[in-house]
């Protein structure tokens, strides 16, 4: 009998933590990802009300462009590269500037997965930006995986659209 209550809670667990992992409505400003925030170079911090601060919700909302990425990568192409040319020389112009660069995954994969995905895009961002010359010391990295998304369509194009790093930029 206290086996099956014990499985029976178990079960229930899995159940809400399932439903948590896959939930598509969008987080409210006291929401926090996983208790903690997203996962950045300082490792769990912040939350998603300081996430959203500073930002208008949209992937072109001041002045560096959104950069965005393939199914299951964190490769750069081309227009990607062109956009962080442009904003590196957005950076170089305005050089007491510092930037936040967040990594955002769409919802396919799994919470740790898209976490550690949107870190390596983020990481990537910041890696071309200072192979063109913006200095490290102004750039932070944070992964907010698949817990931030612009389109909550379950298609293609909504998909590639939360497949992106955001620059917000934290100082000027």
């Amino acid at each position: 009998m206290r086996m099956r209550l014990v499985n029976a809670v178990s079960l229930a667990a899995l159940i809400a933590l399932g439903g948590i992992g896959c939930s598509t409505k969008e987080k409210g400003a006291g929401d926090a990802l996983a208790d903690g925030g997203g996962l950045g170079e300082e490792g769990v911090g912040g939350s998603l009300l300081d996430a959203q601060r500073g930002r208008a919700g949209a992937e072109e909302s001041g002045p560096l462009r959104d950069v965005t990425f393939g199914y299951n990568s964190s490769d750069l192409n081309d227009d990607s590269r062109a956009r962080l040319r442009d904003n590196a020389a957005w950076l170089q112009s305005n050089t007491s500037a510092t930037v936040e660069i967040e990594g955002h995954c769409d919802d396919r994969g799994t919470v740790e997965y898209n976490l550690a995905l949107g870190a390596q895009r983020a990481r990537t961002a910041k890696d071309y930006l200072a192979a063109l010359g913006v200095s490290d010391r102004r750039m932070t990295t944070i992964s907010y995986g698949e817990e931030l998304p612009l389109c909550h369509e379950q298609n293609e194009g909504c998909w590639q659209r939360n497949r992106r790093a955001h620059f917000v930029v934290r100082g000027e």
